[in-house]
């Protein structure tokens, strides 16, 4: 497994708050320094984030390619990175990240161990102060977030979709590149393009990172207008890309509008109504409080609701073509 040569990916973008914290996590890696690629395609940032990857570079000698992506966004950094990669394994990173020191390693012992062509592991999702904890507990729960195992912990098992990835190379022979298109949801296109090809992905529970997700409310709802945005565009792209728990969002919301108003005319869905309040409310206090971290129950109470409402918005316009992202 040792002589393996294995290329590493960042699409970044302005990310000086994190990119130290990448590197040094890098840095300790157990996989040998001299049989891996770190090749970061950075689009243009305007902040510290290339001063900070050139002065790790010249100072610990790390076998660093920085790449510029003209274009910016993270399918065409993805793809330009991949296109001067050199390693049979290529695997993804993302900048808002800390990965354990073996977790190359063990993505490179599944890839070689199992017949997956893409592995993942499990987000630890961690944030700074108060309102990141919080926000941090909401994304690791399935009232947060749905049925995302890599984020709620379940893993061991071929999946639909893993974070980031591990991927043969020649897994892109077959499939393609990132759709250039999908600037929010470009993961879950190659994910579906996968199985679609008859390919496999495997969720190993012992590959794990933390990552570091947003920490202030307006940050995360802002992050759900987006991702709720690109919801019908990924769907007309590529329906395999999306599931059900994608749409919940966008159905909670139409409900909110259409079920009150038909209620007024018709009683039995006003009663329908009332009795979906009272689950969400009951599913709301359950998630918000009953976990290891009640202090963050009554913000959280607050947050799911926002969190879903919000997303659900963004759906609404994309389906109207609004573009937010």
């Amino acid at each position: 497994m040792a002589e393996i040569l294995v290329s590493v990916i960042v699409p970044l973008y302005n990310e000086e708050r994190y990119i130290g914290t990448l590197l040094e996590s890098l840095e300790k890696q157990t996989y040998p320094r001299e049989r891996m690629e770190w090749l970061f395609a950075d689009g243009m940032s305007t902040d510290g984030t290339v001063a900070a990857i050139r002065r790790a570079a010249e100072a610990e000698q790390l076998p660093i390619v920085l790449l510029q992506n003209e274009k910016q966004k993270t399918p065409y950094a993805l793809n330009l990175a991949i296109g001067a990669a050199k390693g049979k394994y290529i695997i993804r990173l993302d900048a808002h990240s800390y990965f354990y020191p073996d977790y190359i390693e063990k993505c490179v012992y599944y890839l070689e161990h199992t017949d997956a062509d893409c592995v993942g592991g499990i987000a630890e999702t961690q944030a700074e102060g108060f309102v990141g904890g919080a926000i941090a507990q909401m994304l690791s729960t399935k009232f947060g977030v749905g049925g995302s195992d890599f984020r709620t912990g379940d893993g061991n098992r071929y999946a639909d979709t893993v974070p980031f990835g591990a991927f043969r190379r020649e897994v892109f022979d077959r499939v393609g590149l990132f759709n250039p298109k999908l600037l929010r949801s470009e993961d879950n296109d190659m994910n579906a393009r996968i199985r679609a090809s008859g390919g496999k992905l495997w969720l190993a529970e012992d590959i794990r990172f933390r990552y570091y997700c947003r920490d202030t409310v307006g940050g995360i709802l802002k992050m759900g207008l987006q991702n709720g945005n690109a919801l019908f565009r990924t769907l007309l792209e590529n329906p395999r890309a999306m599931s059900l728990r994608h749409f919940i969002p966008f159905a909670f919301l139409m409900s909110l509008i259409v079920l009150p108003i038909l209620g007024a005319f018709l009683p039995f869905v006003g009663w329908v109504f009332a009795a979906e309040m009272a689950c969400y409310t009951l599913l709301d206090l359950y998630f918000s409080f009953c976990n290891k971290h009640p202090k963050y129950g009554l913000l959280n109470f607050w947050l799911y609701p926002l969190f879903h409402v919000t997303y659900g918005f963004g759906s609404l316009l994309g389906l109207f073509g609004v573009k937010l992202y």
